[in-house]
Order: C-alpha cells, then structure tokens, then sequence
C-alpha cells in the first residue's frame, strides 16, 4: 500500500541512489542531500543537492475507473491511486566549478543508466512493493530554470532538473455495501 508516506520515499530513493554513485568522486566524496535550499549548502565537502520543487498529477493516470470487488459477502468499491510527477532540481556544490561539473556528469550517468529504480532500489514505504520509477531528464529552458532560483530567493547555478514518475498514493476511504442480488425490471414502470 502506498501511503502518504510515498513522497519522502522517492526522495530518499534518490538520495540513495546518487550517495552510492558519488563514490567514484573524491577525494573528498561528495555528499547527496535533500535540501530546501533556504540555506546555502557546504561546499566543503562536496555536495549534491536535490531540491523537490513540484508535485504535480500525472496526467497520464487520471480518469481510471474505480474498482469493486467482494469482500466478506460486500462489495467495496475503491478509487484508484492517485498517480504523482516529482520534479526535481540537482545541483553541486563544491570549491571548484570542475568538481562541481564532474558531480553533474555523474549525476547525469548515473540517472541515464539506471533510469527505472525498483525492487532493492526503493526505500521507506516502497521498499519490498512492486513499484517502479521512471526517472527522465526535464527539458526546462534557462528562463524556467531562472523562475526556480528566483522564487526561492537565490541567484541562479547551474543544475539539471528531473522529473520522476509515478509515485502512487493510495485512497484512504472505500465505499461498502451489499451486493445487488435481484433486480426489478419491468416495462413502463419508473421508480
């Protein structure tokens, strides 16, 4: 079950992932973090930031139709999970703008290669499930990009930004009732 719990664990997945992938950089080896980016992150050592600014739904799972099975002799009816876009932005952050351009090629592999993250890969409520994410480069111009930094108060860096698809979250309510079991169909006759 996916719970509320699902965005946190696709960050952490990531983080995951990229903490491993860092150990080919270094020394020192660069560090990978969530960060809201309010604070300026250390350079020292290096670091790698993921910054989830936006949640969006997918468009892609919209409009699914619920599901009803029995249970116990009831019908439960239930929607479908909400299917979530994650849209992250990575950025390095070290002494020298070559380490940082080397931790942003890594990133960049790393993410190519390994594009689909599931099975022993996930973390928190994912771990163990039969989830999947698609991690794909977010064709982004400068000007998007610019808004992002803007908003948060910073002036602009260069980073990559990634869209990661799709997280689901699971209802919390279902609806129950007693099966139909006869139907009255008569002609002419409107109830």
């Amino acid at each position: 079950m996916a719970t509320a719990d699902v965005i946190a664990a696709v960050s952490a997945t990531l983080e995951a992932r990229l903490t491993a992938a860092m150990s080919t950089i270094g020394p020192p080896v660069p560090v990978v973090e969530l960060h809201d980016l309010v604070a300026l992150p250390p350079s020292d050592p290096p670091t790698v930031t993921l910054f989830l600014y936006q949640i969006v739904e997918d468009p892609t799972t919209r409009n699914r139709p619920k599901t009803t099975r029995i249970v116990n002799g009831m019908a439960r009816t239930l929607k479908q999970p909400l299917g979530l876009s994650l849209q992250y932005m990575v950025t390095a952050w070290a002494g020298s703008r070559d380490t940082e351009q080397r931790m942003l090629g890594r990133v960049l592999q790393v993410l190519y290669d390994d594009a689909v993250l599931d099975g022993l890969e996930l973390a928190g409520v994912l771990a163990g499930t039969p989830a999947s994410l698609h991690i794909s480069l977010s064709a982004i111009g400068l000007e998007d990009r610019s808004r992002v930094w803007t908003a948060i108060g910073r002036t602009y860096r260069l980073s990559i930004n990634y869209e990661v698809r799709i997280a689901f979250v699971d209802p919390e309510t279902e609806t129950t009732a007693a099966p139909v079991r006869v139907r009255d169909v008569r002609p002419g006759v409107v109830a």
